[in-house]
């Protein structure tokens, strides 16, 4: 392939982990949110009050959109240098995208059981912090590998 027309896609692996978290973070939040806004829905609808810590349960999948971030960000000096990291950016990317949408779709499970019941918050913001773990592992471990391509 000619040397030119690779160094036109030098920032698909960038773009690649920080699109494909997004698109999962994307996800997650409208799956919890509608969620939410049903849960919201039924408690209106029986004049009990709507519990506004639901919205808790709909952000937390925006959290690996700025983990995406952070991995783009150490992936843009290794670019300059002219490393091509499109396997790292997919995979990576495609791994926090799925605990995005992961934890979305808890969140929306707890969006309806606290929407029915007003308990058990911390319960599901427990399970809701195991989703993001793998997020975070992956971001940790994505940062470690990037930094064994500057030595």
């Amino acid at each position: 392939m000619d040397a030119n027309l690779l160094t036109q896609f030098q920032d698909l692996g960038m773009a690649m982990v920080l699109a494909l978290s997004a698109c999962g973070s994307a996800a997650g939040t409208g799956t919890a949110g509608m969620a939410a806004i049903g849960a919201w829905k039924k408690n209106y609808s029986q004049n009990k009050p709507a519990a506004f810590m639901l919205v808790a349960f709909v952000g937390a999948p925006l959290t690996q959109t700025i983990y995406g971030m952070i991995v783009m960000n150490q992936m843009s000096q290794l670019a300059m240098q002219g490393v091509f990291l499109w396997g790292i950016g997919g995979f990576c990317g495609a791994a926090m995208g799925l605990s995005a949408y992961f934890q979305g779709k808890c969140g929306a499970c707890a969006c309806d059981s606290m929407g029915e019941t007003g308990k058990g918050f911390g319960n599901y913001m427990i399970v809701l912090g195991m989703v993001e773990t793998v997020a975070l592992l992956v971001m940790a471990f994505t940062l470690g590998i990037l930094g064994s391509f500057g030595t």
